[in-house]
């Protein structure tokens, strides 16, 4: 009888990933392309990625890839985390990594090629037999990355395995529908015998009943909250992968009254302002439950990382305790407090407006303060903390503080437009118009048909133009819609 090594022995039974998986984490049996895996954090779809690779390359797989959201997650996640590729390898079977040449290469020849979702064009030309691909719902261009990807998708009998926590993208439902995939939910819960009962305990418990909670934890594709302020298209639409030049940079503040176990989070968040086009641009969120130590190190910390000119905060509730924590840990930061007028609702109706106008982007993916969003309505109870902060920031930079809510902004921005000198061809200012003249605005993206204020309902043609009232078009410039090119002469509006 054959006398095994018990190390090796070990090792290969450590090696045999069917003994130890759940059965949703095994590759579906029968013939597919992809296989999505939509599941909450801690649920190991890291390691089921990991271990697909793995048995793909023993099933005679010679060209394989892996793409992350960055570099560094590939690296740090993919390849060298806790359950990426080299640590659950068994040493008869470890790749060696190359970082120089973006691959790992084992013994007999297979290849796995490494590839960031920033960097779509490196897709270009390789094919490839199974690739893995990480986090496709924090790629910053899921789409491009992807299609690139399916290019080189056309060696052997290629298969893709996705592994992502759900965020409700368009390019995440066609794969749910897809005849050619298969797809495996499941929520942290199933993997609570792995994870620690801290985790549960501080984070699972706290979010576990809401909007966060639902998609981060149980896996859930989310959809608009009925009455909400933000729409996730309207985020979505506005979203950009890097910052522009900007003129202005505060970091906002809304902190907790109390630091105990039970009190609210303390949100902090950094917005900027674009040089050329005004826009207000999302830059940082790193809100968090905090002493008020450690909240005063946390926003002056993000106060000089991104060279920002003001700190902001509410003053109405311990505005002079805010300044004096603030300071006593640096003294030279320049601060601002701004009284609150009105209430929540009041306040966040303005920002939401220039949401919906196209005016203000989130710098990349901020799922905890998008969620908060989304999820907010006139009858939410929970105080949004993160959207406070966020809130407090925009109208600092937008609006102009202290600001006294949706009606008064549209009074602003109406005397803004009252001011501009118009004629026939672009619109008249207000009160100056003809009796019964009309004129031609561009719908915003996204608009379909709208009743405006005369009660009359207006869709936009196949170019965006809508020809309307006077009357109808002054308070839809307020609300992001622009003037039409000039009349052509001859022509007749309709």
């Amino acid at each position: 009888m054959r006398e095994f090594d018990p190390i090796t022995l070990a090792d290969a039974l450590r090696a045999d990933w069917r003994s130890q998986a759940r059965p949703e984490q095994l590759a579906p049996d029968g013939e597919w392309f992809g296989w999505l895996i939509l599941a909450g954090r801690g649920w190991g779809k890291t390691r089921t990625g990991a271990e697909w690779i793995l048995q793909k390359k023993r099933s005679g797989c010679r060209m394989m890839g892996l793409v992350g959201s960055t570099t560094s997650d590939v690296r740090d996640v993919m390849i060298k985390g806790p359950a990426g590729i080299l640590s659950i390898a068994p040493e008869w079977d470890r790749p060696e990594y190359e970082p120089s040449n973006r691959s790992l290469t084992w013994t007999n020849g297979a290849t796995c090629l490494l590839y960031s979702a920033e960097e779509p064009n490196r897709l270009r030309g390789p094919q490839f037999e199974a690739v893995w691909c990480d986090e496709l719902a924090a790629w910053a261009d899921p789409v491009e990355a992807w299609e690139m990807l399916e290019y080189g998708m056309r060696s052997g009998n290629p298969q893709v395995c996705v592994t992502t926590t759900p965020r409700p993208l368009p390019i995440i439902k066609e794969m749910k529908v897809r005849t050619d995939f298969r797809v495996t939910t499941g929520s942290t819960y199933e993997n609570r015998e792995n994870l620690a009962e801290s985790f549960f305990r501080n984070v699972v418990a706290r979010s576990e009943n809401t909007r966060l909670g639902r998609q981060e934890i149980f896996a859930e594709i989310l959809e608009d909250t009925p009455g909400a302020l933000w729409t996730l298209d309207m985020i979505e639409r506005a979203r950009v992968k890097e910052r522009p030049k900007l003129s202005r940079i505060v970091v906002a503040l809304d902190p907790a009254v109390t630091s105990g176990a039970t009190s609210d989070l303390t949100g902090i968040v950094a917005v900027g302002l674009g040089a050329d086009d005004g826009h207000a641009y999302v830059l940082a969120d790193v809100s968090g439950k905090y002493s008020p130590l450690e909240w005063s190190v946390k926003a002056i910390a993000l106060y000089w990382k991104l060279g920002a000119d003001r700190l902001v905060a509410e003053s109405n509730m311990g505005g002079d305790m805010i300044e004096a924590s603030l300071r006593n840990v640096d003294a030279n930061v320049s601060y601002k407090g701004i009284p609150a007028r009105v209430g929540k609702i009041g306040r966040a109706e303005p920002v939401a407006a220039i949401y919906e106008q196209g005016r203000c982007h989130h710098v990349g993916l901020f799922p905890e303060l998008e969620a908060e969003m989304c999820g907010y309505t006139p009858t939410t109870k929970k105080s949004p903390d993160r959207l406070d902060a966020l809130v407090h920031g925009t109208a600092e930079l937008m609006l102009g503080a202290p600001f006294s809510g949706f009606i008064s902004y549209m009074r602003a921005e109406a005397a803004k437009l009252e001011a501009e000198p118009r004629g026939p061809q672009f619109g008249y200012r207000f009160g100056d118009a003809p009796k019964g003249s009309k004129v031609r605005l561009i719908a915003p993206p996204g608009v379909s048909t709208i009743m405006v204020l005369s009660g009359a309902t207006v869709s936009p043609d196949p170019h965006g133009l809508v020809t309307l009232r006077e009357s109808d078009a002054a308070a839809l410039r307020v609300q992001g819609w622009r003037e039409a090119p000039p009349v052509i002469e001859g022509e007749v509006l309709p």
